[in-house]
């Protein structure tokens, strides 16, 4: 199949990079410094065993047009960066295409046919404007969750770090053709890519650690074993963690594991730096609304109070404000006595 990749960073170029190693035809859609070196090198992917490959017959290009029609298309850049492609991504259309989002959080499309009250409600905080619904419609959309860890460790380069797992899933739960061949190319690549008939599901329990440790983490500088073994800051997520579950279940939404268990599989992850805990680190603008603000807004819209989650994410877009103002970032440093 012929597919498109918008973003070669450490999702995006894994993705890429074994779909390209089964057979597919891979494009990425890329600028700058990767563009340069997937174009004369190809893309080179470590596993996490060490092993190393190199995909040299993808192709590699920032023009969107140049690309064409493709049968898949997969949107791997983070949340707050999907607004800035979103006027070009139709080019990569043809009647078919369909769009596999792969950001964390509460996706724009959610209450695309969702059914209840809530209906066809527009998520705000990751699509203020309307325009990426607009120019990517939900109709298109196969939804997805990442769970791998992989590193960018050079234009062109990345690192498998574990986990192979890309629930896929059509928005109103059906087992239809097209999200199983996405399935089906998936697994030909080496991943986990099971049909599920309600991804929404998934995709809170996946953010239901991201929305509590990643913005502690950040404002704290500490990792993932730092917070669960330091009981205050444990308690604090698990308080914003007990919030966010109060919401997911005003909008029927049933979590398969316990908080307790989702804590204690954070703190086996050992000394991680959480991906906001890195951006503020790089000065890059961290992922907050679609991790945190969009939750603040589902709980107005259903009325749930959630004030610690309302505390930290007033704090985190705070540091956030100040960075960008500043152009700076903030990191912890070794006092030399």
């Amino acid at each position: 199949m012929k597919v498109a990749i918008i973003g070669a960073g450490a999702i995006g170029g894994l993705v890429g990079a074994r779909l390209a190693l089964a057979g597919e035809d891979v494009t990425f859609i890329v600028r700058g410094d990767n563009l340069a070196a997937i174009r004369s090198q190809g893309i080179k992917l470590i596993e996490s065993d060490g092993r190393e490959q190199v995909a040299s017959r993808v192709k590699a290009t920032s023009d969107y047009a140049q690309a064409g029609a493709q049968d898949i298309v997969i949107l791997a850049m983070k949340a707050h960066q999907v607004e800035a492609v979103a006027n070009d991504v139709p080019q990569l259309f043809g009647p078919d295409t369909a769009v596999v989002t792969m950001q964390n959080g509460i996706p724009y499309w959610y209450f695309h046919k969702h059914g209840g009250a809530h209906e066809g409600a527009r998520v705000r905080s990751v699509d203020p404007g309307g325009q990426v619904i607009d120019k990517i419609p939900a109709e298109r959309v196969i939804g997805c969750v990442v769970y791998p860890a992989s590193v960018l460790v050079a234009p062109g380069v990345i690192q498998h770090i574990e986990g192979d797992r890309f629930p896929v899933g059509e928005l109103d739960g059906s087992a239809s053709d097209r999200v199983t061949r996405v399935s089906a190319c998936f697994a030909n690549a080496g991943f986990r890519a099971p049909v599920l008939d309600n991804i929404r599901a998934e995709i809170w329990l996946k953010l239901w650690g991201n929305l509590s440790f990643n913005p502690i983490s950040g404002l704290s500088h500490s990792t993932l074993q730092d917070i669960c073994q330091y009981a205050p800051s444990r308690e604090l997520a698990a308080a914003m963690m007990r919030e966010a579950q109060s919401v997911a279940h005003k909008l029927g939404i049933e979590f398969r594991v316990s908080l307790e268990k989702r804590i204690a599989g954070a703190e086996k992850v050992g000394k991680h730096k959480t991906s906001m805990l890195q951006d503020i680190e790089a000065g890059r603008a961290p992922e907050i609304d679609a991790l945190v603000g969009a939750v603040v807004e589902l709980a107005r819209l259903t009325e749930t109070p959630t004030p610690h989650i309302d505390t930290v994410y007033s704090l985190v877009k705070l540091l956030a404000k100040n960075m960008e103002a500043q152009r700076g970032q903030v990191r912890l440093q070794e006092v030399i006595q």
